[in-house]
């Protein structure tokens, strides 16, 4: 909320730059509020120039499902031309369990006994990942990676993606054993990926080594500070005012608290490890971080790594030394916990 001076100022000239900070805190603790962000100075300069790349517009541009897929598969197709510049890998398509899936596998494989399997991300309806999550880390850990094209909203509400991935793991189990498996995903993929793990658990099954959920939500219900702070892009854009119905599409007729679907509210004794990473301006800051808190109270092992600064799955962006570290914490994570 801008105070009636600025807001007049900026009608006037939009370039007018806003200088100082102002908030007002309603009855029941909503706050309006204006503040200015310097840029942090630890960035790196790739980063630092990516934040100030200008933006077209803060208004809220509406994409059709097939406009916003093919934006997307256009996007993962770069992705992969550039990421097979820069890791010794080999992609291809084909079906596990009858689930499509892209296999991705190092040149030099490392560990014939381990595999990773990838839960993309895309909000549940697109795929913005398949390629850009799972690349570097099978790079990097030199182990194969699953990366799995589960059925998305809104054909195929939840439980469908849970169910496909389910299928995957079951038919990996004749093959690899599960203290040799990990599952990560990043957004709607970290979510997926703790939505399997606590139907594992449901269904009796052996548990995955390790769980990567790379800035997930925990809950259906709401999103907690940063969902209303910031959109994918960090500060920059449109942000929507929270209404309890995000992701309607996948939820469809599922009870919003299920504990599957929303795994903040499901018994989490006993999980496998589990690394979080997320960043100060995600908009699944504030869920991430408070799924590492749920692990620890659960007795888990869990670990949070948050970055200064940069927007939500800032690690899809190969230019930045920052995504490389990202990626470097990932790897090390599989490699310890299914080295065990």
């Amino acid at each position: 909320m801008l105070s009636a001076g600025f807001a007049a100022a900026a009608q006037e000239n939009p370039a007018a730059k806003i200088m100082e900070n102002h908030a007002v805190t309603e009855a029941d603790g909503t706050v309006r509020e204006q503040r200015v962000i310097p840029m942090p100075q630890w960035l790196s300069p790739e980063a630092k120039a990516w934040l100030s790349r200008p933006m077209p517009t803060d208004a809220n541009v509406p994409q059709t499902i097939e406009q916003r897929r093919a934006m997307l598969d256009a996007s993962q197709a770069r992705h992969r031309d550039e990421l097979l510049k820069m890791f010794p890998v080999t992609v291809k398509d084909s079906k596990v369990a009858g689930v499509p899936v892209r296999e991705v596998v190092p040149m030099t494989v490392k560990h014939q006994d381990r595999v990773l399997i990838c839960l993309h991300g895309g909000g549940f309806n697109a795929d913005s990942g398949s390629y850009s999550e799972s690349i570097p880390v099978a790079g990097l850990t030199g182990v194969r990676v699953v990366s799995v094209l589960y059925r998305m909203a809104p054909e195929n509400p939840f439980p469908a993606g849970v169910d496909d991935v389910i299928a995957v793991y079951k038919e990996l189990l004749k093959q690899y054993k599960p203290n040799r498996i990990g599952i990560f995903g990043s957004s709607a993929g970290a979510a997926l990926t703790l939505e399997v793990a606590v139907k594992l658990k449901q269904l009796k099954m052996p548990m995955p080594a390790a769980l990567g959920p790379f800035s997930s939500s925990a809950s259906m219900v709401e999103g907690g500070d940063s969902r209303s702070l910031y959109n994918t892009d960090g500060w920059r854009g449109y942000v929507s005012v929270q209404d309890g119905m995000q992701n309607a599409e996948y939820v469809g007729k599922t009870d919003r608290r299920d504990p599957v679907l929303s795994p903040i509210y499901a018994d989490l004794h006993g999980m496998p490890p589990a690394l979080f990473i997320t960043s100060e301006r995600d908009l699944l800051l504030s869920s991430t971080s408070e799924l590492h808190r749920a692990f620890l109270r659960a007795g888990n092992q869990s670990q949070l790594i948050v970055f200064d600064g940069l927007p939500h799955c800032f690690w899809n962006n190969n230019q930045l030394p920052e995504s490389r570290e990202a990626w470097g914490y990932m790897a090390e994570f599989f490699d310890r916990e299914l080295g065990r």
